[in-house]
């Protein structure tokens, strides 16, 4: 399953000690505290702050940009260590900078960059990306969200919704347009919580309930022009190019998920008697946690071996989309059969089981619907 051994052709003694550094982290700052957030449907900024100082942040980051990430299994660990909590809200929200950030570290004025990104790897402040509006959301090229060019500021109006942190984010990667219909007019901008014009709503969920996830409004919002993200009607460029590592990170969350389901049922089938011997001693039961495995360790391996080739300089993006896929219907497999062999137990609140079970649907839809991720690696194939 999920790999611990310093003989691994891809983990060295670094990762490991990254891996328990992380580990204790999650341990002490946040499994002690999942249910009380996800009552209140919102982490405490805190977290953020220690997440920053621990370099938790950093390792979504590479270090020409301020982070650790010296290679994509640092984002791998981090990904998955944080998924044992059993909280996709967490894992959710602490990352939205992984998505949020790079669009700047990539491609803002130099300006721009030392004055948000030291902010937001210390966790001081919170970065999010909105890419969603309510009229769609995987047909980025028809985004309606408009920003029109007055002077040295662009005046931006429309909604975003499903932004996740989007309640407690001070910087947010926007995607406007600000040309004709289609690809060609559509930018970055970097919109910043205290504009005026700008207002956000909280959104009620089946899931992630300790990530805060809005809606939010631009209401004539006057935004700096030294806040545009790389060239005017070149954004789609930019938001493609982060969706490639959202889909890789997501793949290493969700197999960690899935991981995290195997190991609870096998510890409560150990535990657990019926018709007088253990669950585990069942065939049935055996069976279903081999299904589980095998289709765990299958995508942990397809997950390294691209992480590999990409730190190698390859982009293979048609197997990221697939890639992604795998994870989320191993996700949703695992889940299920954890919950089906917990019994009654697995439908009660504070399971971590009950949590994954609830959190399938918004991995199987994020970062690029299941439908759209075969469609993507199909034209990417030549099919």
């Amino acid at each position: 399953m999920i790999p611990n051994q310093p003989e691994s052709p891809y983990y060295t003694a670094a990762h490991e000690a990254w891996r328990d550094t992380v580990r204790r982290f999650v341990e002490k700052e946040i499994e002690p505290f999942v249910d009380e957030w996800e009552e209140a449907e919102r982490m405490p900024r805190e977290l953020f702050r220690k997440a920053g100082e621990l370099g938790l942040i950093g390792a979504h980051h590479r270090p020409e940009a301020g982070g650790i990430m010296e290679d994509l299994f640092y984002m791998i660990i981090a990904g998955q260590e944080v998924a044992r909590a059993g909280a996709g809200g967490v894992s959710a929200s602490l990352n939205s900078h992984a998505i949020g950030l790079p669009p700047i570290t990539r491609a803002a004025t130099e300006a721009v960059k030392r004055r948000v990104v030291p902010a937001v790897l210390s966790g001081e402040k919170i970065a999010a990306l909105a890419i969603t509006e309510p009229s769609g959301g995987s047909d980025v090229a028809n985004l309606e969200t408009t920003a029109r060019r007055e002077g040295d500021h662009y005046v931006v109006n429309g909604q975003k919704t499903f932004i996740t942190s989007g309640m407690q984010a001070d910087y947010i990667s926007t995607a406007v347009r600000t040309g004709g219909p289609g690809m060609g007019g559509v930018s970055m901008l970097l919109i910043e919580a205290d504009m005026p014009g700008f207002n956000r709503t909280p959104l009620k969920k089946m899931g992630w309930h300790a990530s805060d996830t809005a809606t939010l409004y631009f209401d004539d919002v006057r935004v700096p022009a030294e806040n545009l993200i790389g060239e005017e009607n070149q954004g789609f460029r930019i938001v493609m190019q982060n969706f490639n590592f959202e889909r890789l990170m997501m793949a290493a969350g969700c197999n960690g998920f899935s991981q995290i389901c195997f190991d609870e049922t096998v510890a409560y089938a150990r535990e657990r008697n019926t018709f007088g011997k253990r669950l585990i001693d069942h065939q049935a039961v055996r069976h279903k946690l081999v299904d589980m495995a095998m289709k765990i360790n299958a995508t942990q391996a397809w997950l390294e071996n691209l992480a590999w080739r990409i730190d190698r300089g390859e982009s293979p993006v048609a197997e990221i989309c697939m890639l992604k896929n795998q994870a989320t219907l191993t996700m949703e497999y695992c889940a299920r059969e954890a919950v089906q062999t917990f019994g009654g137990a697995g439908y009660l609140k504070g399971q971590k089981v009950e949590r994954i079970y609830r959190e399938v649907r918004v991995n199987a839809i994020g970062g690029g619907a299941e439908e759209i991720m075969r469609d993507l690696a199909a034209r990417q194939m030549g099919l």
